[in-house]
């Protein structure tokens, strides 16, 4: 039995079936926390990821100007 598909993606019934058991074992009140942890780490990773390609696109610029 294949739990991911060949896309990388886990078929809805996985998703749902790993939520149960998340709840289990954690808990219903811990698992707010931890989304909400798992939401601010994600949105300080995108915000260093378009930081650092807005310096690449600057730096891009830069190099253009200069090749004039």
């Amino acid at each position: 039995m294949f739990l991911i598909t060949t896309l990388g993606f886990a078929s809805p019934a996985i998703l749902v079936f790993l939520g149960v058991i998340a709840l289990i074992i954690f808990g219903p009140k811990k698992l707010p926390e931890f989304g909400r942890a798992m939401g601010s780490s994600l949105k300080e990773f995108k915000d260093a990821t378009d930081g650092i390609m807005k310096d690449h696109d600057k730096d891009d610029k830069d190099d253009k100007d200069v090749r004039k």
